[in-house]
């Protein structure tokens, strides 16, 4: 009867530790389909400020440091 009482409290252990697995699996997963959400989301707000830059802007950015202080 010793082994047969080993064998349930073991397979209750991993029973438990299935269903944890399981939860940390659900967890992650509505992680990643948040995370990729804003990531989609993300995308479209940069194409969207990508169409609101004029044609010749996007290559010439100016650098603060080569631009004069107002108070020159």
């Amino acid at each position: 009867m010793d082994a047969s009482s080993d064998t349930d409290r073991r397979l209750a252990d991993l029973e438990i530790k299935l269903g944890l697995a399981d939860d940390m699996l659900d967890q992650l997963n509505q992680a990643l389909f948040r995370q990729q959400q804003l990531i989609e989301r993300l995308a479209r707000e940069l194409g969207e400020l990508r169409q609101q830059v004029p044609e010749g802007a996007g290559g010439s950015f100016r650098s603060l440091r080569d631009e004069i202080p107002p108070h020159y």
